[in-house]
């Protein structure tokens, strides 16, 4: 669930991975934009159409007009509009969106735009090439995507500056029974594998697994088991986590750039994120020396035994919290990705991302208007404006690898193989027929199960 808005901060929770769609959506203030000079009537304005409709109670009634910085645009959810010439735009939620209930026939007019800043899992189609490259702009997780989201878990440096608790009181608990390290997910079939990964390690060091998944320990009071108290920041239930000395902050997908609470809470809380998530994370941590990566050592033993040094070595333990202290931010490549980004987390000084989105496409459809408007009077001699495309690595996952071991040590059967890997793949092909409809000009779009099957063969007759 996206954190840009109004809501409590980390509905994505430690508990749980996924928020209904829209769920955070309703409490938000109307956000019109920025306002400008724009005289047009509502009737002469571009339409915005979200496809998505569970996202658009961020306004309350059905449609909007936003006044944005380059011209307005009129937003509306009601699909009555959806073959209109004045509607530019179609905005899918990447999480909603599905090749086989995709609109065709796709009119050259509109151009789609694509919001997704839940995890690659929810929707695999958008890392194959054919299935990004069906949208026109996006906004994911990725820096490299039109509108990033990139630091959507991270309202400000001041988050991460929150002191931590003093290593003596973290030692005293480790007295009382407690283990090193937490492990917290009540999200247990993911592609990441990661439980995999944790059972492993279990047999090296101490972990106290409060979750559902690998569950081996109970948390002491029935208010902190509210998986609710779990997923928003509870006090009582920080406090509890924040005596721990290192947590193990394992995303539910690989994918560059995605980062979630998993990761910054910890580090908000000044517990030792034992992180595996984005291959490219080391690119916003606050200094050289802020999380442990599992991927740097060469088997969970390795990692074990690391951690038991740090457990042992409060000095070099400490090492890894010193990004709190004043001046301990040096990292400037994520001081200016926070200090350039327009949209807010928990302000209300700021649009949320959805509408500063929003306002992105309403100004890329009005300078494309004007575009068109020009090369229609010089009939010809200035070009027709070109398409933009989104790109591969907009969204561009690698495939699920097992969390631990190779495929190869996988017996027949194990569900996560049978599971992630097909899901992977056939994900492609569902973008290779939706592409395949769109070229040929399909209308009917119960027709996409016969392009399945062609690929289907075609796939089988190559191998």
């Amino acid at each position: 669930g996206p954190a840009g808005l109004a809501e409590p901060c980390g509905t994505e929770g430690w508990a749980q991975d996924a928020v209904p769609p829209g769920a955070a959506f309703v409490a938000a203030a109307s956000y019109r934009g920025p306002g400008n000079n724009d005289t047009r009537s509502n009737k002469a304005l571009p339409i915005l159409l979200w496809w998505s409709g569970s996202l658009f109670p961020h306004f309350p009634g059905d449609t909007e007009r936003i006044d944005c910085p380059r011209g307005s645009c009129l937003v509306t959810r009601s699909r009555r509009v959806a073959r209109h010439r004045r509607t530019k735009a179609l905005i899918f939620y990447g999480t909603d969106f599905r090749a086989y209930e995709a609109p065709l026939p796709r009119l050259p007019h509109q151009t789609w735009a694509l919001f997704h800043e839940e995890s690659p899992m929810n929707n695999y189609v958008l890392s194959h090439s054919p299935g990004i490259r069906l949208f026109n702009y996006t906004a994911t997780f990725r820096r490299e995507s039109d509108y990033p989201l990139t630091l959507q878990w991270l309202p400000d440096t001041g988050y991460l500056r929150a002191p931590a608790v003093p290593l003596a009181e973290k030692d005293a608990w480790r007295r009382k029974g407690y283990g090193p390290v937490l492990y917290m997910q009540s999200h247990c079939d993911v592609p990441s594998d990661r439980d995999r990964y944790v059972r492993e390690l279990m047999k090296y060091i101490q972990v106290d697994s409060y979750g559902k998944c690998l569950h081996n320990r109970e948390l002491p009071s029935e208010r902190l088991r509210d998986t609710s108290t779990a997923t928003t920041e509870d006090s009582e239930f920080m406090t509890f986590i924040a005596r721990y000395k290192f947590h193990l902050a394992l995303e539910n997908a690989i994918c560059d750039d995605y980062m979630t609470e998993k990761l910054w809470r910890p580090m908000h809380l000044g517990a030792v994120p034992v992180y595996r998530g984005s291959p490219a994370v080391r690119d916003w941590m606050p200094n050289n020396l802020s999380i442990i990566l599992i991927d740097d050592f060469d088997s969970p033993r390795e990692l074990a035994e690391y951690l038991d040094f740090l457990d042992k070595n409060g000095e070099e333990y400490l090492k890894y919290l010193e990004y709190k202290n004043v001046g301990g931010i040096k990292n400037q490549f994520l001081l200016e990705s926070l200090e350039k980004r327009e949209w807010g987390v928990n302000d209300m000084s700021l649009p949320n991302y959805l509408n500063g989105f929003e306002c992105f496409i309403c100004d890329k459809e009005n300078a494309r208007v004007k575009e068109e408007q020009e090369h229609k009077k010089s009939r010809g001699k200035i070009p027709a404006p070109r398409p933009h495309i989104a790109q591969f690595k907009h969204m561009g996952c690698p495939m699920p690898t097992p969390g631990f071991g190779s495929i190869e040590d996988l017996t027949e059967g194990d569900s996560w193989k049978e599971m992630w890997l097909q899901d992977y793949w056939q994900s492609l092909d569902q973008g290779e027929a939706l592409t395949a409809m769109i070229h040929r000009n399909e209308s009917h779009q119960g027709r996409f199960w016969d392009y399945m099957h062609e690929i289907f063969l075609k796939r089988t007759r190559q191998h």
